[in-house]
């Protein structure tokens, strides 16, 4: 099983809030075909525990189904192998490549917010808005902008 590993500040989102996001982005009742693909909440302390299983309730109340995601007690995180990070970005092989020249260590190329932010785009996530305001701050050149305004179009 692979696991995403969220940082968040509680003065922005609450945990209840991202819970909704974690439920809204898949279909909780799929069982999956692997382990590797199982969904799974994994909690940090008691109050996440308790929020993370009413929400599960809620979402198997509200599907009339019982829902495949497990609640497991944090105990640490491993990296995912360095291939399988930024998926959409690793299909565009010059924005990997800009990307690479200025984070060559992997785990910096990872943790890098215009990585991440340029990925997300390419995975068609956030507005043609948003990404026209990040834009000039992606450490991108003038023409990988506009390579990359192309992609989004897409």
């Amino acid at each position: 099983m692979e696991t995403v590993q969220l940082e968040y500040d509680p003065g922005k989102i609450s945990y209840e809030d991202l819970l909704q996001v974690f439920f809204s982005s898949h279909n909780a009742a799929r069982r999956p075909f692997s382990r590797q693909y199982a969904t799974a909440i994994f909690y940090h302390d008691g109050e996440q525990k308790r929020l993370a299983a009413d929400a599960i309730s809620r979402v198997e109340r509200n599907l009339r189904k019982n829902i495949a995601t497990e609640l497991i007690p944090y105990t640490g995180f491993t990296r995912a192998e360095d291939y399988h990070q930024k998926y959409f970005l690793r299909n565009q092989p010059e924005l990997e490549k800009h990307y690479e020249t200025i984070y060559p260590d992997p785990v910096r190329f990872t943790d890098s917010t215009a990585v991440a932010r340029v990925n997300g785009y390419l995975g068609g996530n956030g507005s043609r808005e948003q990404f026209e305001r990040e834009a000039p701050g992606l450490g991108l050149t003038e023409a990988e902008i506009v390579a990359l305004r192309k992609l989004i179009r897409k």
